[in-house]
């Protein structure tokens, strides 16, 4: 499965964190959708991903452990209603150039970045995510063997 894992943090979002503000959309709506912050995601790269079994991404918490799986079934250049994204980011989302319209997230299995591998370079994402301050890295990850459907 070729897809992206996304850094974030919890700067823009409230005391609860950007987690719990995109599960309690998600409970609200059935979806929300979750921004990526800079430069666009090529729509080579966009296409890749949603022909996947099972569409998803991975976010992770920047300095922190947490890892999740965004379940995923559009991708949109264009900002989405309003309505459809956490409040705390609504007035900044002329920031934010790639849309992922998320119906589902879980937490990932705790080795996560071990399993996957990036797809430029072949490095493990656990050793390229401490050396490398990109926002997001394209990665290979092998859905063998793994809890993580």
């Amino acid at each position: 499965m070729k897809t992206i894992a996304l850094r974030f943090s919890d700067g823009f979002a409230t005391s609860e964190g950007t987690i719990i503000e995109h599960q309690k959309q998600i409970e609200l709506n059935g979806y929300v959708w979750y921004g990526k912050l800079g430069s666009r995601v090529s729509d080579k790269v966009c296409k890749q991903i949603l022909e996947n079994k099972k569409p998803r991404i991975l976010l992770i918490h920047s300095g922190k452990m947490a890892r999740y799986w965004a379940y995923i079934d559009k991708i949109i250049k264009e900002t989405p209603p309003l309505c459809d994204i956490p409040e705390y980011y609504r007035n900044q989302n002329e920031k934010f150039n790639t849309w992922f319209r998320v119906y589902d997230i879980k937490e990932a299995d705790r080795n996560i970045m071990s399993s996957c591998r990036v797809v430029s370079s072949g490095t493990p994402l656990s050793v390229a995510s401490k050396s490398s301050m990109s926002p997001y890295f394209i990665i290979e990850y092998d859905e063998g063997g793994s809890n993580d459907d």
